[in-house]
């Protein structure tokens, strides 16, 4: 732990020169090119697989708009509605029903604001809301409805939110999350992590993303550049959830992560009708770990107003878990968790049945 009198005020660095491979303003990269070509329509997207129109419900759209991208959809069976990436992305009915014990903010996050986009929870580690933006709006995120609009991190916000960090003396890690950290542009990015090298207790930069699974083309020169450009160690967690997740492409962007020495992880979130099933499950851990990526974390569901129709009861997940560790290594095995507002970590949630385990 350092301790000082008065801390640095880390301010954003200009962005850094890099090599020949590094985008110019004239360039678009190819990753915001297809993100910008993504569905956004129920219509679109059940024409696309060959679904009829009553599979989705445009209203259920309405606060919280389908976003995803082409390639994602390019993954999903055609003239199948229950599809387990379809039916993460696509809007329903179930979405407009109201469900007791279901809310709007179900971690209590706004009380754990601490500074403009800075969530702090836990002890060691502090969350950063970079954007908004994601590359896909899954349907179950427990932000579908968190008020953004009071942690844009610009101008004097983001440098209150860099102080706050700087006057931490207990943190070792920050978390880029949003929204998706990886929707804001290299030089944004760039900018940011050089600043938070520059608090010295700061030891290591989680990104939380799912745009390595979900556009992996995002995984470029430029991204890997300010990655690894600072001397803050790097990780970054994705979020697959289905082994039909993981194709080719997946398989590059995440070769090209460990390539430049980052540790990659895997979290999955629990949902009726796409993963809970200990089959599916362990086949997404082999086909992670054939990646390169090690399963990190199993979340029940969080219980965000919209999403009761993708809950798993506690009981099935530890039934799921305990056959899962009967069949699999015990690296290939996610730690059952569940996050509760106001504890002091992620609770675990103790498996039912597994036996002996290796």
């Amino acid at each position: 732990m350092i301790t000082r009198t008065s801390s640095p005020q880390p301010t954003l660095k200009p962005p850094r020169a890099v090599g020949p491979e590094r985008h110019t303003k004239d360039v678009v990269p190819a990753w915001q090119r297809s993100l910008s070509q993504a569905v956004r329509t129920v219509s679109e997207l059940t024409d696309l697989l060959g679904l009829g129109p009553e599979v989705g419900t445009a209203a259920a759209g309405e606060d919280f708009p389908l976003r995803v991208p082409r390639g994602y959809v390019d993954r999903m069976r055609r003239e199948d509605p229950h599809d387990p990436l379809l039916l993460q992305v696509l809007p329903t009915a179930a979405e407009l029903r109201t469900t007791p014990g279901y809310s709007h903010d179900p971690l209590g996050e706004r009380q754990a604001a601490a500074a403009p986009g800075v969530l702090h929870k836990y002890r060691g580690r502090a969350l950063l809301l970079v954007t908004a933006a994601c590359a896909v709006h899954c349907r179950y995120c427990f932000r579908r409805h968190f008020p953004y609009a009071e942690h844009r991190l610009s101008g004097e916000q983001l440098d209150r939110a860099l102080r706050y960090l700087a006057d931490q003396p207990s943190l070792s890690e920050i978390i880029l999350s949003g929204g998706d950290p990886l929707s804001l542009s290299d030089d944004k990015l760039g900018r940011l992590a050089a600043s938070l090298a520059e608090i010295p207790h700061l030891e290591r930069l989680r990104i939380h993303t799912r745009l390595p699974i979900v556009l992996p083309e995002r995984v470029d020169h430029n991204l890997l550049e300010w990655l690894t450009g600072n001397r803050l160690r790097p990780v970054v967690v994705l979020h697959a959830n289905h082994p039909q997740e993981i194709d080719r492409a997946v398989h590059q962007a995440i070769a090209r992560l460990k390539r430049a020495d980052i540790l990659v992880l895997n979290q999955t979130v629990l949902l009726a009708g796409v993963n809970d099933d200990a089959k599916v499950l362990g086949r997404l851990s082999e086909a992670l770990f054939s990646a390169g990526v090690l399963p990190y974390y199993l979340h029940l569901m969080d219980r965000v107003e919209g999403a009761a129709h993708f809950e798993v009861d506690a009981d099935s997940a530890r039934r799921i878990v305990g056959q899962m560790m009967r069949e699999l290594p015990g690296y290939l095995v996610p730690k059952l968790v569940q996050e509760v507002a106001g504890a002091p970590s992620k609770l675990p949630v103790s498996p039912l049945g597994a036996g002996e385990a290796g």
